[in-house]
């Protein structure tokens, strides 16, 4: 079992940039890791995930070129760069992981991950 935790999160204004950490305990290098969002009144998202190996990411069409995801399995973290944000980026973002026995293996469905962290806030203003 692997626990999560967001950090990160904040108020910046439209264009700028943030960068979300998602800390994970246990062997966070088996798990295929994924950041989702949920913007108020609407349900949660998929944003951007990473396969086990690094080599391998995906990302929703509103944020490729603006967002990056990355791993750093010795720190048990991985990252979400944001640049270039907009207000329809408001939301909360939460990391999720899954166990995954291909090291290419990547997921965008919300149900496919098993484990999540309580999100962090990020608020763009125009």
């Amino acid at each position: 079992q692997v626990q999560l935790v967001e950090s990160g999160g904040g108020l910046v204004q439209a264009g700028g940039s943030l960068r979300l950490s998602c800390a994970a305990s246990g062997r966070p290098s088996e798990y295929v890791m994924g950041w989702f969002r949920q913007a108020p009144g609407k349900e949660r998202e998929f944003v951007a995930t990473i396969s086990r190996s690094g080599s391998r990411t995906d990302y929703t069409h509103s944020v490729q070129g603006r967002f990056t995801i990355s791993r750093d399995d010795a720190a048990n973290t991985v990252y979400l760069q944001m640049n270039s944000l907009e207000p329809e980026d408001t939301a909360v973002y939460s990391c999720a992981a899954r166990s995954a026995l291909n090291k290419l293996a990547y997921y965008t469905r919300l149900d496919a991950y098993y484990y999540w962290g309580p999100g962090t806030q990020v608020t763009v203003s125009s």
